[in-house]
């Protein structure tokens, strides 16, 4: 699998910092993020999107939205339309 790094939290430290990847071949997207633990938020996300037991809800500063859709926009280019189906809600095994 091959990521192609897009974003980093601007406010980093250098250090286990929120990050936004893209695995090349697939076109999915990889978040780096505090893993959410607060029992009323995953109550409250359930209600619209249940976690799997492979699934965690993670959490990106609101510093990250502009520096995001910036990296999403500039690699609209990788996208792929040889998919079919696209494969939406497939997790790809990792």
């Amino acid at each position: 699998m091959a990521l192609r790094f897009l974003a980093i939290d601007p406010d980093t430290n250098g250090d286990n910092c929120p990050a936004l990847f893209l695995e090349e071949e697939t076109g999915d997207l990889l978040f780096q993020g505090w893993m959410v633990t607060d029992p009323q938020t995953l109550v409250e996300s359930s209600q619209h999107s249940p976690l799997a037991d492979n699934e965690s809800l993670v959490r990106l500063p609101a510093r990250m939205r502009d520096i995001i859709m910036e990296a999403l926009n500039d690699s609209a280019a990788v996208q792929r339309t040889d998919r079919g189906d696209d494969a939406h809600g497939v997790p790809s095994g990792d």
